[in-house]
């Protein structure tokens, strides 16, 4: 059996509701796409309000699923890949040991 502090719970279900919210999911899968791209190009392309992009990307900037960079004025994102591969891992490592439990 797994043993999960809840401090790490607490943080896992933060970054699992990151990733699965539509528009976030949008948001990444763009980023994805373009590898860098400037905050203004992804509302413009995705259609969405200025503000709502920038709420949904600090979700992800504090949960550590983009890297932001400043140049100038100007705001990029990239996914942050390492952290992405990282949180897949532990669901996979999760769902195999549950599995394990069932039988």
């Amino acid at each position: 059996m797994t043993s999960i502090g809840n401090e790490n719970l607490i943080q896992s279900a933060q970054i699992l509701r990151a990733l699965t919210h539509p528009l976030r999911m949008k948001i990444l899968h763009y980023i994805d796409q373009e590898q860098t791209v400037n905050v203004n190009k992804i509302y413009n392309t995705l259609k969405l309000e200025q503000s709502i992009t920038s709420q949904h990307l600090k979700i992800l900037r504090l949960n550590d699923l983009v890297i932001a960079r400043k140049d100038g004025k100007c705001m990029y994102y990239s996914l942050n890949y390492d952290r992405i591969a990282m949180t897949v891992k532990a669901i996979n490592t999760f769902i195999e040991e549950e599995k394990k439990e069932d039988q």
